[in-house]
């Protein structure tokens, strides 16, 4: 591993391919990956899981997603953070997709990635409206806790100047778009994702509006990547997002989209007919050539009180979860890919 991690012994990453036509911005297509790979590394590459996170967080209209991005009862003003942005794309679709919505929207990578997220994302700094999303580029290292501190203060002064009616708690979603891969940055990761959603961050008394933690994941090794799975289960309860057609709007109508994903896109068309196997509920990810995931966790309750482990090793571990020393780990991941194979 070399000293910095975007910058791995043999780099050679190619831009990725799967944007639509839909998207229209420069920032993030074939030759702005490109300038960005060079100097950047693997900071400046559109993975692929981030494509079917763009399109859960867009939720097209003729599909429904469960659980939703965006819950009927979830309050007007959102917080929103999401770890590792790199060049900033699902961030970028989070605030379109909040362009009417007062929420703030804290985009972060390491120190020297944030000129990348402050180029790519400057037309979002400030509100298109008053009513708009307020998006801050900010450096957080994950592990970093003086780095989570510095954005809890951001958190808290922009809840002061926002919406009345923001929870008690100062973060409605965390959103990794393809953060598991390299073993050493597993057990820093899940360190963040533990401070984000410890106090400060979170309230004991409203355990029912703590944060959501969104993650999309690829799998590229699943023997490397695993022990991040085993152990992130002990500490968070997860579940695969699930997608189907939706009815049609009136008779006849016509909805694109067979069930099939390409680069986080449905494609393909359906002509309306309420066939069961169109409307059955599946994993979104599911019928492309890679294995993708999304996974909408949350905290688990009783693990306030445990103690986390400083060593990364016994994080990874389980010594800490369940309020013992023992190393142990959770099985919740495994008996998905067994269902998986399975169905």
């Amino acid at each position: 591993m070399a000293s910095n991690p975007n910058f791995p012994a043999h780099l050679d990453i190619k831009p990725s391919l799967g944007l639509s036509d839909g998207d229209a911005s420069n920032s993030f297509d074939f030759a702005a990956q490109e300038a960005a790979i060079r100097e950047y590394g693997i900071a400046g590459r559109v993975w692929e899981a981030a494509y079917l996170l763009n399109t859960y967080i867009e939720n097209p209209g003729d599909v429904n997603f469960e659980p939703p991005f965006l819950t009927p009862h979830a309050g007007s003003h959102l917080s929103i953070i999401e770890l590792g942005s790199g060049t900033g794309i699902v961030s970028a679709h989070c605030a379109e997709r909040l362009a009417d919505q007062p929420s703030v929207i804290i985009t972060t990578d390491l120190p020297e990635v944030c000129p990348l997220l402050e180029k790519n994302l400057h037309k979002y700094s400030e509100p298109k409206r008053s009513s708009g999303p307020r998006l801050l580029v900010r450096p957080l290292g994950w592990g970093c806790y003086e780095h989570a501190l510095a954005i809890l203060d951001d958190l808290k002064n922009t809840s002061a100047r926002t919406a009345i009616d923001a929870g008690p708690n100062l973060l409605t979603h965390i959103i990794c778009s393809d953060l598991i891969y390299f073993p050493e940055l597993l057990a820093p990761l899940l360190r963040s994702l533990l401070h984000l959603t410890s106090p400060p961050f979170v309230t004991r008394s409203h355990t029912a509006d703590w944060p959501s933690v969104v993650i999309s994941y690829k799998i590229r090794s699943l023997l490397k990547e695993a022990p991040f799975w085993s152990a992130f289960g002990l500490w968070f309860s997860y579940e695969p997002v699930l997608y189907r057609r939706a009815p049609p709007r009136q008779s006849g109508a016509a909805a694109t989209g067979n069930g099939d994903v390409r680069a986080g896109q449905l494609t393909g068309t359906w002509d309306g007919a309420e066939d069961p196997e169109e409307t059955a509920w599946r994993r979104f990810g599911s019928a492309g050539d890679d294995e993708l995931f999304i996974f909408v966790a949350r905290r688990r309750p009783d693990s306030l009180a445990w103690t986390v482990p400083t060593d990364d090793a016994d994080l990874l571990g389980g010594v800490g979860a369940r309020g013992d020393r023992s190393r142990k780990g959770d099985s919740t991941f495994e008996t998905l890919l067994l269902m998986n194979m399975e169905g």
